[in-house]
Order: structure tokens, then sequence, then C-alpha cells
């Protein structure tokens, strides 16, 4: 684990690569489950396009997360791209892995952005939850290598319908 200011060094290895579906917008205000429904609308843009990689699920029932950093990308979209690394983020006191991808290898700046973002976003997360009487910690737990991240979720089968829990 990782939460260093700069690029994580497990970067220099070559990325693999994901097809990522785009749920959620860069710039929109609209955060949507992996099923399509409304989760929650959020009083802040997200800074970064956001969905999921629909071969894998991740550890806490859901399809795997991804972020893909770079230009808008339209809702519904699908990308391949390259993952450099993981944030790790409880969710509720379970594991709930985010891809970071990018055409590019993400540069220091945007390691920070990713960084601020979520240790934000489990702030606010944790808010929700007690606010919806869901218990369970939440936190931003730095850095991972895509490898690790890959280790946790499996591959998504036919019997798969949706998360097992409410979020």
């Amino acid at each position: 684990m990782n939460d260093a200011t700069s690029s994580p060094s497990f970067f220099d290895q070559e990325p693999p690569e994901f097809e990522v579906l785009i749920e959620i917008p860069k710039g929109s205000f609209v955060k949507r489950g992996s099923t399509g429904h409304v989760d929650f609308i959020s009083p802040l843009p997200c800074p970064f396009n956001y969905g999921s990689v629909p071969a894998y699920i991740g550890c806490e029932g859901d399809l795997l997360d991804a972020l893909v950093l770079g230009p808008r990308l339209p809702l519904g979209s699908r990308v391949v791209t390259r993952a450099w690394g993981a944030v790790i983020l409880r969710d509720r006191g379970m594991t709930d892995d985010k891809l970071v991808c990018a055409a590019h290898r993400p540069s220091s700046a945007e390691c920070r952005a990713v960084l601020r973002f979520f240790h934000l976003y489990a702030r606010c997360k944790g808010l929700l939850n007690l606010w919806r009487g869901r218990a369970g910690r939440n936190a931003c737990e730095g850095w991972c290598p895509v490898a690790e991240a890959m280790g946790r979720a499996r591959p998504r089968d036919g019997t798969w319908s949706g998360p097992a829990i409410g979020f």
C-alpha cells in the first residue's frame, strides 16, 4: 500500500488493459450504481470519469470499480484503457478497490488529486452511511498495485445480476 504524494513506484510496470463502462461522466453530479440506479445526487461534481470493469466482481460483490483520467466520456461509453494502479477504499468495512486507468502514466499531480478525492469521498460516504443507518468503517487506505486489487476480484460469471447488498 502506498499513500505517497507522487506516482507510486509500481507504475513502472507494464500496465494491463481493461474495458471500463462509464457510469458517471467527469463533471456529473449523479452517482449511479453498476445496475444503473441512482444512488445519490452529489453536491460536488465527480472530478473523474467513473465506472466499472464489467468482466470482474470486486470484494464487496459489485462490479469492480474503475476511474478513467482524461477528458469527459459519455455516460454508457465503453473504453479499453490501461490500469496503472488501484486505490483501496473501505466502505462499511468492506474492501472496495478502485482501478485508476488512463491512456498515459498518471502524473504526480493526478495521483495526488485521486487520493485527495478518495479521502474526501470516504468521509462523505461515511456520513451518508451513518444517515442511512449502515454501520462499518469508511476510509481511503492509499495505493496498491493492480495485481493486488485483481487478486481480490473474481471473474464475472453468468450468475451475477447485481450487488448482493444495497449501496
